[in-house]
């Protein structure tokens, strides 16, 4: 490297940076006073952008350094510069690089601030632009051929006559919770315990179902405690199962044909297990009377002391009477079970204290959350608390009366982690939304309502020489056996539904199986959701029984190509417009149409 020196006996370099070296005719070059200067080109750099030359200077030894890198220099137009010294050395000599910063640092560094900012910006918005456009979008423009489904059914709902038990109506408060922020979050565990972190609100949310769901069975929380979380009814019994009992071990409840639910285990006449209570567990069921239709507690009785369950359980799927709880509550006793209440159907009538309660007797409560309940679709777990009573603890364990229960934590452990995984948030919202309604007066008078639609409706049916499965109902459901008429469900369900009313098939209690049900469950909570009164139910009652007639017509006419028969049929096309204009009359809770 040739280094020339100044008059003064100082030296220095200046460095710039160049496109390629084609623009550089020499790579070293003599300044007009005398020093030297290197270009020192950049191939990476973009030739359109030069970056501007860096002046430096190398200072001998004996140069004046301020200790805080500024020069002792004053320059020409009275501003003292800041400089930036770092010291280095040549063939050992000790030497300094003195920079000198631009007088317009200040503003350029703002400059460039702006400049990145309003990149940043940018940028960002950009950024929530793609978001929005994706996050934002409604049904209709993000999934026209699903909106299009939607409307259908939402359609088909205000249309129609909806008379199945299990189906009602939600509100408004309870779709716009189900259709919240709150599906979102993941909350393995339980309020104060999440295997997840930002959960502080939803404990609050779930905290607060939990205190409304006692609230709304009149239940004391010293004596009862009550798990939101089970997707379904199926769900919260197995949960039960899960819990207390071992694989293998005997549960007992309503045969399915007799009314009772397959969740409480099922078998099929060839012996194929139906329910994975009967595939985990020895399941045997116990029947109603034949000629009554009512459960034969001699009966039940006999075969729970020979079968000895650990479970008893009570409720059912199309019982349309009320339970016997205390004579449950005896038989448990005696056979040393667990006396379980599947109250799936009736407990917005349990609620509103329009049916017995089985909480008085029992030791477990299940129920779906939707259904009379007129909640979001789920399931819901009440066992007891605190010491058993000593007649229990005596015949159970043969305790002094100060055994415990210990259903709580076998329960909750069953639900979380053994079978489900977080919580659906949304639902245990839409759920305290529900359960807040069930405390008011308003729920107890639809109840009350709901109730006296079942017997206007079972009134009007039996006047004209229908037969219902133990004459009558105590709930808001009725069994219709279509067999004296020569009826299979099956057919009729298929008519009622193009002529838009819907029920559903169901055996009665000497049935050989589930195939060709002899009958039809009615129920009466859906259409009291919307307003209809007893006088409504009698008009209903003749739209039933003209589709009854199109049936048996439909049956004579075409016997086993009895689906041929139903297209373009000018019966069911008039009954339908019919049923169209009387359903259309009444409002639809939670949207408008």
């Amino acid at each position: 490297m040739d280094l020339n020196a100044q008059q003064n006996g100082n030296l220095s370099l200046g460095f710039s940076s160049h496109a390629s070296p084609a623009s550089v005719p020499n790579r070293q070059e003599r300044a007009a006073d005398g020093s030297i200067s290197f270009q020192i080109d950049s191939r990476v750099r973009d030739a359109s952008h030069p970056v501007p030359l860096s002046p430096l200077q190398l200072l001998d030894q004996q140069s004046e350094i301020n200790l805080n890198g500024k020069s002792g220099e004053e320059h020409g137009n009275g501003e003292e510069e800041e400089e930036k010294v770092e010291e280095f050395r040549i063939l050992g000599h000790s030497m300094c690089f003195k920079r000198k910063r631009e007088t317009d640092s200040s503003s350029s560094s703002t400059a460039v601030s702006n400049l990145k900012n309003s990149r940043s910006s940018t940028d960002l918005e950009s950024r929530k632009n793609i978001v929005r456009e994706w996050g934002n979008q409604s049904i209709r423009v993000a999934d026209p051929v699903v909106f299009g489904m939607m409307e259908k059914e939402k359609q088909r709902q205000f249309k129609g006559i909806e008379l199945i038990a299990s189906e009602n109506f939600v509100c408004k408060a309870v779709m716009e919770a189900l259709g919240s922020h709150l599906t979102n979050k993941y909350s393995e565990g339980f309020p104060g315990a999440r295997y997840y972190g930002g959960n502080q609100y939803i404990d609050e949310i779930e905290t607060l179902c939990c205190d409304r769901a006692l609230a709304a069975f009149s239940l004391d929380p010293e004596s009862w405690g009550v798990n939101v979380q089970p997707y379904s009814c199926t769900s919260a019994n197995f949960a039960v199962y899960t819990g207390l009992l071992l694989p293998g071990d005997r549960i007992m409840g309503l045969d399915t044909p007799s009314g009772g639910n397959t969740s409480h285990g099922f078998y099929l006449p060839n012996g194929r297990k139906v329910s994975s209570a009967s595939i985990f567990f020895e399941s045997l069921s116990y029947k109603v009377n034949p000629q009554t239709g009512y459960i034969d507690f001699d009966k039940l009785e006999e075969r729970a002391l020979d079968f000895r369950p650990k479970i008893l359980i009570c409720g059912g799927s199309s019982y349309p009477r009320d339970w016997d709880y205390g004579r449950f509550r005896q038989i448990a006793d005696k056979c040393g079970a667990v006396l379980l209440c599947d109250m799936a159907q009736t407990s917005g009538l349990i609620a509103a204290k329009e049916s017995i309660s089985p909480f008085d007797y029992c030791d477990i409560v299940t129920s779906t959350t939707h259904k009379s309940l007129r909640g979001p679709r789920g399931g819901i777990i009440f066992y007891r608390k605190g010491t058993k009573p000593r007649r229990r603890a005596m015949l159970l364990s043969q305790g002094d009366g100060s055994d415990k229960y210990d259903f709580e934590d076998k329960i909750n452990f069953a639900v979380f982690p053994a079978l489900q995984g977080g919580p659906h948030n949304n639902h245990i919202a839409a759920l305290a939304i529900a359960l807040k309604q069930v405390a008011t007066q308003e729920y107890k008078v639809y109840m009350n309502q709901v109730k006296k639609n079942a017997q206007a409706l079972a009134s009007a049916l039996l006047k004209r020489n229908c037969r219902l499965v133990t004459g009558g109902t105590d709930n808001h459901m009725l069994l219709w056996d279509l067999r004296p008429l020569g009826l299979t469900g099956k057919n009729f369900e298929k008519v009622c539904e193009l002529c838009h009313i819907t029920v559903n098939k169901a055996t009665v209690f000497d049935d050989n199986g589930t195939i060709t049900p002899g009958g039809v469950r009615i129920g009466t909570p859906a259409m009291t959701s919307r307003g209809c009164l007893e006088s409504d139910f009698e008009t209903i009652a003749d739209y039933l029984l003209a589709a009854a007639k199109i049936t048996s017509s439909l049956q004579r006419e075409h016997g086993k190509a009895f689906l041929k028969g139903l297209d373009n049929n000018k019966d069911i096309s008039e009954l339908q417009i019919q049923v169209e204009s009387f359903a259309s009359l009444f409002a639809m809770p939670g949207f408008d149409v």
